[in-house]
């Protein structure tokens, strides 16, 4: 389309044959879940990406369709349909796990799509997938039933302005998967943060499924500097501007490597990096990897050498400051595409190319040593922030130091508010519920299963940790009582082998104040022990609003909408009793151990991040100091049932 450069039987390399993929799919897509199933989509929308990165393509479509399959179109050279050594191209790709054009630098200097790994993935954990492809002059097109080739068909002539390119549609094989229902907002993101990462390349996406179709487009020309101002909608900038770093070079072995990164400073006093995004040929990596290390380098070097420079450090003696304080408010997104990106397990998230990181950190020394230069206020602003989250974890220091000498002195170390379960912890089947307030806490002690089940009550409302530094975090009475109970430790010290228990219930009243509270915890968890989100080991509880009573029988309804529908449907618009319950504590053990705590009976919604960088703007949004983008977002979610998706 837009370059000279061939794609066609010769730039496909066969490795191997797809063997073991539908015995053991989670080797290839990382689950079977619901995380898996949204992982088919990637894997075949990257390869149209991988287009517009050669510079073939620039608009990508995704569809949701009523039938509940999923196609993905571009605009590129379209997949190649001609023959080699014999052998249909296009079978081979579609049915070979190791063929695809990716192995082949004449073909793609940049990709992040196995156009073979991955859509022959995608072919094997499906009963039926349709190519239709646009190229050589004609629109050729093929189905695959459960992987199995039915025969290539060219069915027209090109038009004489009508573009080249590709679609692949897909039906997921219900019995791969534990959920064949795809979530819009998920598929959504991924294309946002493409849209970021491809500055001019369009992505859209339709979801044809509900009454009123959902659509959604993307284009954006400043690219992850745009992504970096939508991060900080919710916060206050110190830095004039949004800072960019970008540069290419070739590296030692012949490869090529491409860097940009987007940053910026706030007044957040966040010190854990979840505002701090990667990617390696537009795949986030979530585990980091050396150009993460290399960005993370270079701004503690140029912060603390500029501080030195001109005699800003005096006030705390001289000392360097670590990373994680000089990059206290640092929201930034760190691009890279290298011609053989070496990825750490087959989902990729992490990075492993070891001069990637020399490259990165070169490239962004430079850069962000200039600005500073030039923005003398800015330097002042960042350096004076670093200080004072070095005389902050100083005195959290102190705090924790103090606590430590007070818990020697005492028999056990857990909260006194603690009724722990008699099983002993680490246990795989141990709870904790952590509740709202004295009197719930109470009747919840009585409720549970003291076997496995363990209760820690929190009296009020925890303090907002996006507002407030690790020293006031850590001398807040109820966030201490959940770090000692847990026994992972926060931030740097954080180890999730030390998880006390496996499942984590968050307990709150059904109203706006319950809400608030776990928001609060919510907060908590995401800014210093992320981990328990990832891993997925934390729950919200789903209490009961009523219970309705009809002829002996009863029935619980979460909402107003299933009180009407029991009431009509099973008590003939006549039920013998209505209860409301207004809080947890307004129920009795016995209720509450039927209603929210019988694992075989209760409902537990659990909380877990598909968009790192979603949550980390709405949590800056909601609990962060800015009105207005609070009060827009409110106004925004309104319609929202209860619980907004991060």
């Amino acid at each position: 389309m837009m370059s000279e450069q061939s794609y066609g039987a010769d730039n496909i390399t066969k490795l191997e044959g797809l063997d073991a993929v539908r015995k053991r799919p989670g080797m290839f897509i990382g689950s079977t879940s619901k995380k898996g199933l949204h992982h088919l989509v990637q894997e075949v929308v990257d390869n149209s990406v991988d287009e517009a990165l050669s510079d073939y393509a620039d608009e990508i479509n995704v569809t949701i369709h009523e039938d509940g399959s999923v196609s993905v179109t571009d605009n590129g050279r379209g997949i190649p349909v001609d023959d080699k050594d014999g052998e249909s191209v296009l079978n081979m790709i579609m049915t070979d796990i190791h063929a695809g054009g990716k192995f082949d630098s004449d073909a793609y200097a940049v990709s992040g799509g196995l156009h073979g790994v991955g859509v022959s993935v995608v072919n094997a954990l499906s009963t039926k997938l349709k190519t239709v492809i646009k190229r050589d002059g004609y629109v050729w097109e093929q189905t695959f039933i459960n992987g199995e080739p039915q025969g290539l068909e060219k069915t027209r002539e090109l038009e004489e302005d009508e573009d080249t390119g590709s679609m692949v549609r897909f039906w997921a094989n219900e019995e791969a998967f534990e959920t064949v229902e795809y979530e819009f907002d998920i598929i959504r993101g991924r294309l946002e943060n493409l849209a970021y990462l491809n500055p001019g390349v369009s992505f859209d996406i339709t979801d044809e499924r509900p009454e009123e179709e959902l659509y959604e487009h993307y284009n954006f020309e400043t690219g992850i500097s745009a992504f970096v101002k939508h991060i900080n909608e919710g916060r206050e900038p110190i830095t004039k501007d949004i800072i960019r770093a970008k540069g290419e070079t070739d590296t030692d072995d012949g490869h090529r490597v491409m860097v940009d990164v987007a940053l910026q400073y706030t007044t957040s006093t966040q010190q854990s990096d979840s505002s701090i995004f990667s990617f390696a040929n537009n795949i986030e990596t979530t585990s980091g990897g050396t150009h993460e290390t290399g960005f993370k380098t270079a701004i503690t070097r140029v912060v603390n050498s500029y501080a030195e420079k001109n005699g800003l450090l005096d006030e705390i003696g001289g000392e360097r400051m670590g990373g994680s304080l000089v990059r206290e408010g640092l929201t930034a997104v760190i691009s890279v595409k290298h011609s053989d990106p070496q990825f750490e397990g087959q989902t990729k998230t992490k990075l492993g190319n070891a001069n990637v990181r020399g490259v990165v950190s070169s490239i962004v020394t430079n850069e962000f040593n200039r600005y500073l230069e030039e923005h003398p206020d800015d330097a002042e602003a960042i350096v004076t922030k670093a200080i004072n989250a070095y005389k902050a974890k100083k005195a959290a220091k102190k705090a924790e130091e103090l606590t430590r000498r007070k818990s020697a002195t005492v028999n056990t170390r857990l909260p006194g508010k603690l009724s722990d379960c008699q099983k002993g912890t680490p246990a795989e089947d141990a709870e904790i519920f952590i509740v709202e307030g004295d009197s719930a806490g109470g009747s919840t002690k009585q409720a549970r299963d003291p076997e496995n089940q363990a209760v820690l009550p929190l009296r009020g409302k925890i303090l907002n940790v996006e507002k407030n530094r690790l020293n006031k975090i850590l001398e807040h009475d109820q966030i201490q009582n959940i770090i000692t109970a847990l026994g992972t430790g926060i931030d740097d010290e954080f180890n999730i082998d030390d998880l006390r228990y496996n499942t984590i219930v968050l307990f709150v009243d059904a109203d706006v104040d319950g809400a608030h509270i776990k928001t609060l915890m919510l907060t908590f968890i995401f800014r210093h022990m992320p981990e328990l989100l990832e891993k997925g080991h934390v729950y919200a509880a789903k209490s009961p609003l009523y219970r309705i009573r009809y002829k002996g029988e009863t029935y619980d309804a979460m909402t107003e909408e299933q009180r009407e529908e029991i009431v009509n449907n099973k008590c003939n618009g006549n039920p013998d009793n209505v209860q409301r319950f207004k809080g947890l504590g307004e129920m009795n053990p016995e209720q509450l151990w039927e209603t929210t705590m019988n694992p075989k009976k209760r409902r537990l919604e659990q909380i877990t991040i598909q968009d790192a960088a979603k949550a980390d703007r709405v949590f800056s949004i909601l609990m962060g100091s800015k009105v207005g983008p609070r009060r827009d977002f409110i106004r925004e979610n309104a319609g929202e049932v209860e619980w907004i998706d991060i």
